[in-house]
């Protein structure tokens, strides 16, 4: 089934130097842009981290540091990169967890601030764990019955997660041909950061999703119960992201 879309959807897919979208670093970033009248853009950029990359990364990725020593650093290609996603809604495979985190927080590093507030965010996996229950290679294997070679090039895995969203589409008629819908029924939680720190309540309030003040408004928090939490987070191992939403929840604790 081909994609009913309003606005282009990009699938994405990062390989890094480690797990943490609040510290590693993009080496790879894969994309295929969809318009809505099906055409399709491509690209794969590697990117030097300016770091070492851990063995351990490249036992995954296969991608050393040698393979990126001639390779743009990220902030060299910030700017063309934000023109291609910008106006698009986004797609991946454990993209709103992991990969969207860490790919605003590069933009952010570089001095670019990626408007998404008014986009759409599919996660192929949270579809396939809701149905299926399973990995990325598995998931091409069931709804594609391909398997799934070189997994872990971006390439490859960005190229399987835009075939598996279709054959979803195909597989499930409850699901709708929608990104609006696809991006709703995607979401684990109703985040106000990427990265899932804070999220909004069935009231609509920001409410903290971590540690000893999980469940309570940020607001309140803030004026009231904890006035020294906001320092604690702003100092601590947070996303730029995260700090950004909570200063300007900070901010409006002001007024």
């Amino acid at each position: 089934m081909e994609l009913n879309l309003r606005n282009p959807l990009i699938f994405f897919d990062l390989e890094t130097t480690g797990v943490s979208s609040a510290k590693d670093k993009i080496v790879e970033i894969s994309y295929i842009k969809v318009y809505p009248n099906g055409k399709e853009e491509s690209n794969t950029i590697r990117i030097n981290p300016e770091r070492h990359i851990p063995e351990e990364a490249t036992a995954i990725h296969h991608i050393t540091d040698e393979d990126v020593k001639n390779c743009p650093r990220f902030k060299d290609v910030a700017k063309e990169l934000s023109r291609t996603f910008e106006g698009c809604d986004i797609a991946g495979f454990n993209s709103n967890r992991f990969d969207l985190p860490l790919l605003v927080e590069e933009f952010l590093g570089a001095g670019v601030n990626l408007d998404l507030s008014k986009r759409k965010f599919i996660d192929v996996q949270t579809i396939f764990h809701k149905m299926e229950q399973r990995t990325l290679v598995a998931a091409y294997k069931f709804y594609c019955g391909k398997n799934l070679e070189d997994a872990h090039s971006a390439n490859a895995d960005t190229r399987a997660t835009y075939e598996v969203l279709k054959a979803q589409l195909d597989r499930y008629p409850t699901l709708q041909n929608s990104v609006d819908f696809l991006a709703e029924f995607s979401t684990q939680n109703k985040n106000v950061d990427l990265a899932g720190r804070i999220i909004y309540d069935d009231n609509n309030v920001e409410v903290f999703n971590f540690g000893k003040h999980k469940g309570r408004s940020v607001e309140e928090v803030f004026r009231n119960i904890d006035r020294g939490y906001y320092d604690w987070m702003m100092q601590g191992d947070f996303p730029l992201n995260t700090k950004n939403v909570i200063t300007n929840i900070k901010l409006r604790c002001k007024k």
